[in-house]
Parts: structure tokens; sequence; C-alpha cells
């Protein structure tokens, strides 16, 4: 089985090409993941590089930009190439099927996050959930009133 499922931010905004025969668009980006660490120690991440086919290249084009949070389900695949020195150079690259955006960029955030241009639609608002009086809840639940934390 070769399945892979990230969560991560964009380092930089998505580069997207078209296929010279049929014209798909491929849309290629990088995205930082943190890596679990122990108290005291030096935060490291992956930074996975991430190729999109399709419509959904194109949706990762218009939508997509430096820091904003994705959820990526793909597959690896590996390959290889010679670069201009003679040497072979071994890539790992996740192929993604899916792309789910985390954030929408409509709060305020520090570094990097999605502001829309004159050149990009609104993005879509998620539906509110409907509020359901406290007497209807149980008594372990309580409300959360902060950010996921991933």
């Amino acid at each position: 089985m070769n399945s892979v499922q990230l969560i991560g931010r964009l380092v930089r905004d998505p580069d997207v090409r078209y296929t010279a025969g049929s014209q798909m668009a491929v849309a290629s980006f990088t995205i930082a993941i943190d890596r679990p660490t122990r108290a005291g120690e030096e935060k490291k991440a992956d930074f996975p590089r991430i190729t999109v086919f399709g419509r959904q290249a194109e949706t990762c084009e218009k939508y997509l930009a430096k820091g904003r949070k994705v959820a990526i389900e793909g597959r690896i695949q590996t390959g290889s190439y010679q670069n201009k020195n003679g040497d072979t150079v071994y890539t790992t690259d996740v192929i993604a099927n899916r792309v789910e955006f985390l954030d929408w960029g409509d709060r305020q955030q520090g570094g990097g996050g999605f502001q829309q241009g004159a050149d990009r639609a609104p993005a879509p608002q998620a539906p509110q959930a409907p509020q359901s009086p406290a007497e209807d809840r149980p008594d372990s639940f309580q409300a959360i009133e902060e950010d996921v934390p991933f």
C-alpha cells in the first residue's frame, strides 16, 4: 500500500504549469511539517514537495498562498535524474489526489497568512454549526474557544 496523509503550511506560492499535449495543469509546492520534539530540543521540520494535477491544481493556484495550512492525501513517488555535473539525483515527491484547505485566511495570522487580492475570488466560508442550548449538551462536554493545535 502506498498512501500518505500530511498536514503542513506552504513554504511558497504554488507553481503551476501546463503539459504540452493535453494542456493539463500541474501544480507544485512544498509544505513544512513540524517533527515531534521533546521538551528543550530544537524544533525540526520536513519539507516534502507536493505535485497536484488537473482541475485541483488550478484550484490550488487560485486559493493557496505561502503560509496557508493544507492537508494532503496521496502517494509517494520516487525518481532520479542526472544533473549537469553528471551526478544522479534521487527525488521523493508526494503525488496528491486530494488537497484540503484547512484555513481560509479570513483571520489575522502572523507571518505569511493568506491575503485576498483583487485577482482572487472570495474564499468560501465554512458553514456555521447551529448553537444548541447548554442543557442539551452532555455534562462532560465543554466548549473549546481556542484553535485546534495542529
